[in-house]
């Protein structure tokens, strides 16, 4: 099923308005995009600022060939505004090759806020964001994502109605992301080791956000043994005393031993440095674009390490708000069983892998590029006002 921005529904929504004195409007930036080497083939990318509450973003629409652009909102402390549109350009198209490779009905969005989360946030630079949103009228649904929360997503909804992940909607989606990262080093580990079982496996996490730390908890409950990082010491106290984990130091982690990785933090993770000293075979994780290059599968797939490509693995949190949110799917059996699917997705991955002898994300890219073949061209995007 397809979102459809001008549903009864949707239209019964957007009463949410922004109350502040002036609109915030977003800027076409796609020709200042298009000179950044992770431009690729994005349809608009727009910035926005609004000195009033200090609002600074970045929205990168990728693609809408399958649906409308759907992809959550990250707030970070970029040290640079080219640093955030690099990262928005790269998210996004990481989201319509997430929904493609999951068989839905979505393009892929992003949209990024410069700013420290800990400190800058207000209720207001929110509402300013949700205008923003508005005025692309449905060519970009938003949501919760890293420095961003369902708090965040409630103020969002009151200047628009084009958000998910709201205590009204869906809520946290990392729950789900998690039980898809859980399914994937089930399919990778028996891949590589003979036998889906996690019980006193060693898996490494980096990354103790809402999803890293879901996921600890999981692999905790199936008797995993656990090695984690994290740069906030707090959560990683956390971690050792919630689950019983080992703490190690961020820059050591991948050095360690282990029989899978699990990167849940920023990307580019896996490089021409990192992959060398690999010690785990298998890396399953939810953090996106952990390959700091296409010359790094590669690399993995000739040290025989199995790579869970990482928007196949981490779709858990779309598929879920695809099916609760969008289809109205109210069963909640139902909605993990399409989750776990993600283990077969995987599977049919590597089992391509090794018939041609090519990298899993290498796999994985073709998989989603001949379904986005296949669909229609996008819609013109008009801005609303």
């Amino acid at each position: 099923m397809t979102i459809d921005s001008k549903s009864p529904e949707l239209g019964a929504m957007r009463h949410h308005r922004w109350a502040g004195t002036r609109t915030p409007r977003p800027v076409d930036v796609t020709a200042r995009a298009r000179r950044s080497p992770a431009f690729s083939g994005h349809e608009r990318v727009f910035e926005a600022r609004d000195d009033a509450t200090g609002l600074h973003a970045f929205i990168a629409i990728h693609s809408r060939v399958l649906g409308p652009a759907l992809g959550g909102c990250r707030m970070w402390s970029y040290p640079t505004p080219e640093a955030a549109l690099t990262e928005a350009l790269k998210l996004s198209r990481g989201m319509t090759y997430k929904a493609a490779a999951a068989g839905l009905n979505l393009g892929g969005g992003k949209a990024v806020i410069i700013g420290d989360p800990r400190t800058d946030k207000s209720d207001a630079l929110f509402h300013a964001f949700g205008a923003v949103v508005e005025c692309l009228g449905g060519a970009y649904f938003t949501g919760e994502d890293v420095g961003t929360t369902v708090a965040d997503m409630d103020c969002v909804a009151r200047s628009t109605a084009f958000v998910f992940g709201t205590s009204e909607n869906g809520g946290d989606p990392s729950e789900m992301t998690a039980l898809g990262v859980v399914a994937a080093l089930r399919i990778a580990i028996a891949r590589r080791h003979g036998s889906p079982a996690l019980r006193d496996r060693v898996i490494a996490v980096q990354g103790l956000g809402k999803v890293g730390l879901s996921l600890c908890r999981l692999l905790a409950q199936e008797g995993g043994k656990l090695t984690v990082a994290d740069v906030d010491r707090a959560r990683v106290s956390r971690a050792v005393d919630e689950f019983g984990a080992e703490a190690v130091s961020p820059e050591s982690l991948h050095r360690l031993p282990a029989d899978a990785l699990a990167p849940c933090a920023l990307g580019a993770i896996l490089n021409r440095d990192t992959i060398p000293e690999l010690m785990a075979n298998v890396v399953a994780g939810s953090a996106n674009n952990q390959l700091a290059s296409k010359a790094d599968g590669w690399t993995l797939h000739r040290r025989g390490i199995v790579y869970a490509p990482d928007y196949v693995a981490n779709a858990g949190g779309l598929i879920s708000i695809a099916a609760g949110q969008i289809e109205g799917e109210r069963d909640r059996t139902r909605v993990l069983e399409r989750v776990r699917r993600i283990g077969d997705t995987l599977k049919a991955i590597f089992d391509q892998s090794e018939r041609e002898d090519l990298p899993t994300a290498v796999v994985a890219d073709r998989l989603a590029e001949r379904r986005l073949r296949g669909a229609p061209e996008a819609p013109d995007l008009r801005l609303a006002g």
